[in-house]
């Protein structure tokens, strides 16, 4: 994460309790490398326990992600981040219109048939997917 970026992030950061004077110990990692591992882990598609030994150990970011999520902080992060995209774009703040995408995944044999059906106008075998992005491409 390149330091224009931290900045961004890091004013929409929760406070620690400690510092806030609602007591606790000082934490012991750095918010950014616990973001950066964070990052890690949904880019790579990763496993918690495989973070590499290079960010902090893979319970204390595990921890740190249950405790923004506890507080909303991804969701509000990423809707800081759209905000900013969207008037980087010279558009509005908020999004003002939307576009909806339907996708057919193939099943693999190790997903289960409950959960699986029959597409039959694309004749797949599989998922459907549904989203809904902006139109920055940018998930709603």
């Amino acid at each position: 994460m390149s330091d224009a970026e931290w900045d961004q992030v890091r004013a929409s950061m929760p406070v620690p309790a400690w510092l806030e004077g609602h007591g606790g110990r000082p934490e012991a990692f750095c918010h950014r490398e616990m973001l950066d591992a964070v990052r890690y882990v949904v880019d790579n598609g990763a496993k918690w326990r495989a973070v590499p030994t290079d960010f902090p150990w893979w319970r204390a970011v595990y921890d740190f992600f249950r405790r923004w999520c506890r507080h909303g902080y991804p969701r509000e992060l990423y809707q800081r981040l759209r905000r900013v995209e969207h008037q980087r774009q010279g558009g509005a703040a908020e999004p003002t219109a939307g576009v909806k995408n339907a996708q057919s995944v193939d099943g693999a044999d190790t997903v289960a048939a409950d959960s699986r059906g029959y597409d039959g106008g694309k004749l797949r075998d599989g998922r459907k997917l549904h989203i809904l992005t902006d139109t920055c491409g940018l998930l709603l």
